[in-house]
Formats: structure tokens, sequence, C-alpha cells
């Protein structure tokens, strides 16, 4: 099964691979790695080496750097964090506000008597449904005060909600995704939340679905289980969960159905194969559902289902070809008629078929623009739909049979099939600057946007909304703030993106691969590039392919090799899959 869950791990165990050599605060290398199962409430027992209590005569600056360590504390409660602060304090201090997440590096520093401040960089936050948003350059400042209590210097002023080192949260926390549903109701979606290792995942995990979905999503999603409620604690036997719910009165099998779907989707990354689902005690008693029930009984909610024709092609001298053997496509277009310069093809949902394609030329229409977008059926005539000063590579998604692009760097347009253009509502997106990339995620939920700025590009993801027959681009957010230079992204599968940007360190082009929440940024190889690339294209259980140097270039391994396997670099740029 190929799934955002697998995508997302890679980058986090790299993460946790640059952890460990950079050290550890409180938990030695060779511990386990932990998952994230919720934010505020670990589970009641220890999970590792938990952090020292205070030694007696610590310094000020000791006790809040032992303070800090102990909020990575497993045990409910964080028993050891408390016994820094003072006995008020420690009474008082809510410890399930949320988790903010520094720097490694901070430095404690004395101010005054009895004042310690802390200043770091703030890597993100995990709010109380564990969803986490990266932090886009913020500086973290807390001065802590500290007084006198039986001899010893304890905090009297905690900040509420967790605060943890970056490596920390990386071995303590895991991603996770609860997933809903897309708004035709037809696959899950991923909404990453991050959950401590050990204790009751299950059940915390089906608690984040009923609590509903982040802010970020909500207004693009469905959730059958919402007005739902738990009747007792999800149980496990063996690889077995058992859910046990009330659903409002008047929910009708469809939604059971998606519900169900739903949570066997979500527990199957916890290590559990098969869920009971019950109402009330007893079974659903839905048509051709098994009691016992598993993915491949909900298989066609697929985050990240790509069908098998569904292979690589690019551009190359104004002709679409296809990458897997550099044959031209079908049709005019693969004869180069109309010099197209970048493309997109839909697949058909219930056939697998290509279906309809849209492509750029830059050759000069009738009307004299600059760019003019064809648009057809794969393999037939193209006739130009739309025309304008400049049209980022078009788009599409496994869900709908539509092409998505930017005009002009500014008016989001979508063609749906057999329609005439629609300029989509993207309100967040003036204020930002020009987009030079704009993709849609399998699902078709989110966007994935490149908008030039001062600095360069950079990468923003936003939600889309269908609300009746209104199409909307909706809280347009950086994703990687701390890259600047990025010139190309894709979608590797629902939860994680590939992008291009430029490795200051270098000054050269470099990929990476990142969370779709920003979490686990990781750089790519370059090794087997014969330059640098300038196109990247990804789609789930595929490849990357990357043009670079004027050639098609895939990634099967740690090495960048040759588009078709032991054969000489295929000349071309623009690559994509049809999706």
């Amino acid at each position: 099964m190929t799934g955002p869950r697998s995508g997302r791990l890679a980058p986090l165990v790299a993460l946790l691979a640059v952890s460990v050599l950079a050290g550890c605060s409180t938990v030695p290398s060779s511990s386990p790695t932990v998952r994230i199962t919720q934010a505020a409430a670990p589970p009641a027992g220890a999970v590792g080496i938990e952090p020292p209590a205070p030694v007696p005569g610590a310094t000020p600056e000791e006790v809040v750097r032992g303070f800090i360590d102990a909020n990575a504390s497993t045990v409910r409660n964080h028993p050891v964090a408390r016994q820094y602060l003072t006995e008020e304090a420690a009474a008082a201090w809510r410890d399930t506000d949320g988790l903010t997440v520094i720097s490694g590096d901070y430095a404690p520093v004395r101010t005054a008597p009895g004042v310690v401040e802390v200043t770091a960089a703030q890597v993100g936050t995990v709010d109380q449904r564990g969803s986490f948003t990266v932090g886009t350059g913020e500086v973290y400042n807390h001065s802590f005060t500290l007084t006198e209590e039986s001899g010893e210097w304890r905090i009297s002023d905690p900040p509420d909600g967790l605060l943890m080192l970056e490596p920390d949260f990386a071995r303590t926390y895991e991603p996770v995704d609860a997933y809903f549903l897309d708004q035709s109701g037809t696959r899950v979606v991923p909404d990453p939340r991050y959950l401590v290792e050990g204790g009751a995942q299950p059940n915390t995990l089906v608690e984040r679905l009923l609590d509903g979905p982040s802010p970020q999503i909500a207004a693009g999603v469905l959730n059958p289980l919402a007005g739902a409620e738990l009747r007792s604690t999800v149980s496990t036997s063996g690889r077995t969960a058992t859910v046990d719910l009330t659903f409002p009165a008047d929910v009708d099998d469809a939604t059971l159905q998606a519900a169900s779907a739903q949570l066997v989707w979500s527990l199957d990354q916890l290590d559990v194969t098969s869920v009971v689902v019950l109402r009330d005690g007893q079974e659903l008693g839905l048509p051709d559902v098994p009691e016992e029930q598993r993915v491949d009984d909900w298989q066609q909610y697929d985050p990240d289902v790509v069908p098998a024709d569904a292979v690589g092609h690019h551009l190359a001298d104004g002709a679409l070809r296809r990458t897997s053997d550099g044959s031209a496509a079908p049709g005019p277009a693969g004869e180069g008629v109309y010099g197209l310069e970048s493309a997109a093809v839909s697949v058909d949902g219930r056939t697998g078929a290509l279906g309809l394609i849209a492509g750029v030329s830059t050759s000069v229409s009738p009307s004299g623009a600059p760019a003019t977008l064809y648009a057809g059926q794969y393999g037939g005539e193209l006739l130009p739909a739309l025309t304008g000063g400049s049209f980022t590579e078009p788009t599409t998604a496994g869900t709908r049979a539509e092409v998505w692009t930017v005009r002009d760097g500014a008016e989001v347009i979508r063609l749906p099939e057999g329609g005439a253009p629609q300029t989509v509502s993207a309100p967040t997106l003036p204020g930002l600057g020009r987009a030079t990339a704009f993709q849609l995620s399998p699902d078709g939920l989110r966007a994935a946007v490149v908008i030039d700025g001062p600095e360069g590009g950079q990468l923003y993801v936003g939600t889309v909304v269908r609300a009746d027959d209104a199409v909307s681009v909706r809280d347009l957010r950086s994703v990687a703030p701390a890259i600047r230079q990025v010139v190309d992204v894709a979608w590797r599968n629902a939860g994680s993106l590939l992008l291009l940007a430029g490795d200051p360190s270098t000054g050269r082009t470099v990929p990476y691969e990142v969370s779709v929440d920003g979490w686990g940024l990781t750089e790519l190889t370059t090794s087997g590039l014969p330059a640098q690339p300038t196109g990247v294209a990804a789609a789930p259980g595929r490849q990357p392919l990357v043009s670079a140097g004027g050639t098609l270039w895939q990634l099967p391994g740690g090495n960048w090799v040759t588009a078709v396997r032991g054969a000489a670099p295929l000349p071309g740029r623009a690559p994509f899959y049809p999706m």
C-alpha cells in the first residue's frame, strides 16, 4: 500500500538521524523513536528514559534549562517538570495548552536577579488537536521569574503549554494522519496529527477524528464522524481494534460506510490491520461490509491511487512525449503542432483512461497574446481555451476532470472538461506576490503554490473549497519558510511535497521533500544529475522525475538515473504525471 504515511516518515527518519548526531538533551541516542499521539496528554507510563529532577543548589539558568528538558517527559501531567516550579506554580501550570517547539541552540540568560530570559528560533507550534503549524521566522522569547523556595530556585511563572526543543520533539512525537473525506466523498484526505509513542494511540486518534479536521482544511473536507461519540475506550486485541460509537439518530448507511472507511484508513497506520465498528454495542449491519473491516474493504477511498496507465510525460521541442520510452504521445500534441512548453492530463477515475489535456504555448496566438492555453481530449485536436501574458504549468487532480493554472501570476483559472474557463477566488494570493507555480494535490483538496517574493520563490499551501457552484483557494500559508529560492513543486503523495530550491550553502538548486504541514524538511541527493534541476514531477507510487541540463532523470534509489534505464538521457523539460 502506498500512502502519505510512508512518504512523510522518510523525512522524519532523516531528521531523527541528524538529531541523534547533534546530541540529545533528555534521551540517549540508543533509545527507540517515539510516536506522537497527543501533544497535551501523554500516556500514564513513561516511554524511554525520563529527564532528571532538579539537583540541589542549581542556578536559575540550570533550573530553567532543566524545566525545558523535562517538558519532553512522556509521563502524564509532567511531574518532573513540576518539580522545577514553585508549589503554587506547579499546581496552576497547564501542560495541556498545546506545545511550542524551539530550536535546540537556545541559551538561557540571567537578565536580573531571579530572572532568566530564553530566546530561540520558533520551529512551530502544535495545538490541542495535535496539528503542527510551522514557524515563519518568529523568535520565541520568554522571561522566567524564579523565587527561592526552601532554599532552592524555582520558577514562579511558567508559560502554559509545553515548551520543547526540536530534537526532543522529533524523538517524542510522530506524525499520524487523521483521515477525513474530500468533498466528492470519494477519497480519504490526510490531516497530520502528532501523537506520543506508547499509551492508547488508537483511542487518541479516534478522539482526534471525532474532534474534527484542523482549521486549515475544515472548510474543504467532510467528516462522516461528525456528531458521533465514543461509548467506551477503543480496545485492541492482537491487531484488531474495536470502536464502539453512538451516532446521531438520523445517520444513514452511506454515512456509516464513509465513517467506517475513515476509521479503518486512520487506524491502519497504528499497526492495526482490522477494525470492528460498533453502533451502541451492536454490529453496523451494513450490506457487503464484514464485521472486521480492513483497508482492502475500502480501497476505493485510497488517498493516493494512481491508474497504472498514468505514466510520466514531458515536452521536447514543443511535442508531448511519454517519459517511459521517449515515444510521441498520440495526436497533434505529440507531433508538436502547438509548440507546447508545459502540459497536464487528467485521468478518468472510472476507466483509468487519459482524458482532458491542457497545454501552454508561447507561440504568438492569433490575438497577439504572449501565451495561449490549449485544451482538448488526449490524442485529439486541441483548441485555444484562453490567452494571457503567461500561464503556470497546468495541473490536475485525481478526483475531477478539470485543469487548473494561474494566468499572469495572479488569476487562478479552473478549466472543467467540456466547460468554459472560470476564475477561482484566491483572496490571500494578491497580498503575497506573483505565483510562478501552482500544483493540485492528488485528492484535489490542497494547492501548492510557489510565490515570487523579494528573496525569491517561497512555497505556500492552501485549501481548495467547493461550496455550491463556487470554488476558492483559501488560507495560503508558508510551509517551508526556511527555503527562499523555490523554483518548482510537485506532490509526492497527498501528504508530502517535492520542491526544487536554492541551497544557500552551495548556491545550487537542489530537491527537497517536506510534509504538507511543513515538518521534516529534508534535502535530497543531486548525485547523478548533469546540471541543476529546473523542473520536478511526482505522483504516489511513482519515481520522482526532474529535468536537468535539458534532459530527463528519475530517482529510483540513492542516485538519479536516466529516465529510460540503461539508455542515453532523454531530451526534454517540464515533466509531469497524469492525475
